[in-house]
Formats: structure tokens, C-alpha cells, sequence
């Protein structure tokens, strides 16, 4: 057996190459795999891949020319290299912006580094929960349109600055009055963050998603479309239905009950500080003055 063994390497393994492989090499392939799949789905989750499946087009017919020697081709691609790479920086420029944007959300050193001391305060009450979903389904059952922006890790300053500033607690009163008919703040957007509400009639970019569907209006479309640049869930009451729906992560649910729109705010809120890895509380000091 052992003859038949060697034998058999010597004569089909002997020309074969095998690397060292070093515990830091199989490190480094999991690494470049993993940014390759995550490269991979952020492109199919986005615009980018209508304008991917356009290069790959593009690439395939240089590679027929070159397969055929079409040199006046080949000469144009070649001068034309460096006019594409900065042309597709310019038209990818929101989606490498929201992928920059998604790499900062990871908070896997938010255990280690207090970078926001006072995260926790930003993160709203289940008081806030019961008037934004009271509010909304209120205003539902009477069709008064309204657009809520719940502001999660990405801070929404530009938007902020396009409505009129407020500074006041959420409630389900105050929401149905904003939003109430021929009121000087009904038309546009509102903020929330925290337990507040920043800011009113706010201009949110519009979603040029193809596969919208044609019975959706401008609230939407301004829903999906803040959905897209940014991680925070809007909500939406339809002026002609008054179906309340729910848009994330560049995806709309439409028709939701309020227990599910319960279920979405409460997975926002901040876990609960006093089992959230208590061996960095002293560091980050989170005890002061504790009882």
C-alpha cells in the first residue's frame, strides 16, 4: 500500500507546485473574500448594477475587437481608460458615499471606545414608540397624509436644515396637529431623533427606483428614497388610503398593522444599558454616580 502511495505521487504529483501556507495567508484570503462579497451584494442591492451589467457590455465588445485586432478600437479604449474611471467615480458617487456611510455604521468598536457618550440618550422612550404609532394610525383612519423620518446612527443635518427647526417632545398630539390639513407645517417632512422632533416640512430626495409601482405618490418615493441614502426607517401614512407603511434599507412594507410598526421602533431602541457589557462601563464611565 505504502508502494502504491508513492508511487502514485511520484509519477502524478511530482511536477505539481504546493505553496507554504502560513496561518496569515488563509487570514488574508477569508479577508479578500469576504470584501469581495460584500462588494458583490452592495452592488446588487443598488443602482450600480444596471450600470455594472453596462460595463461588462462594454468590456465584452473591447475584448471582441481586441480578439479580431480592430486597432482603432483598441487605440480608443486604451485613450479612453482614464476618462471612464473618473467617470465612474462621478457616477457611482452616491452609492460609494452610502457604502462609506454603512462602513462607519459598523459599531464594532463601540464596546471599546465611548466615540458617543451620550448614544444612549439620543434613543427614544417606548412613550415616543406608543405616540408615533397612536399618531399614525389615527391620522390613517381619518386619510391625513404624513411622512415621519426616525433618525437611527446617520445624523440627517442637511436634511434638517431644507425645513423649519422645532424642538419638542413626540406625542401623538402634536404629530396629528403638525400634519393636520392647511397647517403651516403639514406639507413636507418631519424628524424625529430621540424623544424630539428636530425639524418640519423637510424636502427628502425622491427614489428613482424603476420597479416602484406606479400607484405610489411623491410621499413614497420621498420615503423610499430616504430610505436609500441613509439608515432610517420612514414612515408613511397615505393621503388616499390611509395605509401606513414602512420604508428601510431601500425596501417599502406596505399596509403594516401597528404591531409590526411597534415591533420595527422597539428594535431601534438601544438595548438595555444595564446588561449591555458591563466590563466597559467603569472605563467609559458610565457609573458615575450610580446608586
Amino acid at each position: 500500500m505504502s508502494e502504491w502511495i508513492s508511487h502514485f505521487f511520484s509519477t502524478y504529483l511530482s511536477g505539481l507546485y504546493f505553496p507554504n501556507m502560513r496561518i496569515t495567508d488563509i487570514v488574508e484570503i477569508g479577508i479578500v473574500a469576504f470584501v469581495l462579497y460584500e462588494i458583490m451584494v452592495w452592488i446588487k442591492n443598488t443602482k450600480a448594477w444596471m450600470l455594472l451589467k453596462g460595463i461588462i457590455m462594454l468590456a465584452l465588445f473591447i475584448l471582441v475587437a481586441a480578439i479580431f485586432n480592430m486597432q482603432t478600437i483598441l487605440f480608443l479604449a486604451r485613450g479612453s481608460i482614464s476618462v471612464l474611471v473618473i467617470a465612474a467615480v462621478v457616477v457611482f458617487q452616491p452609492e460609494l458615499r452610502r457604502a462609506l456611510e454603512k462602513l462607519g455604521e459598523k459599531n464594532f468598536l463601540a464596546n471599546l471606545v465611548a466615540f458617543d457618550k451620550n448614544r444612549e440618550n439620543e434613543r427614544f422612550t417606548d412613550e415616543t414608540i406608543e405616540g408615533l404609532v397612536s399618531a399614525c394610525f389615527e391620522m390613517g383612519s381619518v386619510k391625513t397624509g404624513a411622512l415621519i423620518v426616525v433618525e437611527q446612527a446617520i445624523h440627517l443635518n442637511e436634511f434638517e436644515r431644507t425645513g423649519i427647526e422645532l424642538d419638542c417632545i413626540v406625542s401623538a398630539q402634536v404629530l396629528i396637529n403638525i400634519f393636520e390639513h392647511n397647517t403651516p407645517l403639514h406639507d413636507g417632512a418631519i424628524i424625529v431623533r430621540g424623544n424630539r422632533i428636530t425639524s418640519a416640512t423637510c424636502y427628502l430626495p425622491l427614489s428613482d427606483n424603476l420597479q416602484i409601482s406606479k400607484d405610489l405618490g411623491t410621499r413614497h418615493r420621498a420615503a423610499l428614497g430616504m430610505s436609500e441614502v441613509s439608515d432610517a426607517l420612514v414612515i408613511v401614512v397615505s393621503e388616499e388610503t390611509g395605509k401606513v407603511s414602512v420604508a428601510a434599507g431601500g425596501q417599502l412594507v406596505r399596509g403594516v398593522t401597528p404591531e409590526y410598526l411597534t415591533t420595527r421602533l422597539s428594535q431601534m431602541q438601544y438595548k438595555n444599558p444595564e446588561v449591555e457589557n458591563k466590563r466597559f462601563t467603569i472605563w467609559k464611565g458610565r457609573q458615575k454616580d450610580e446608586a
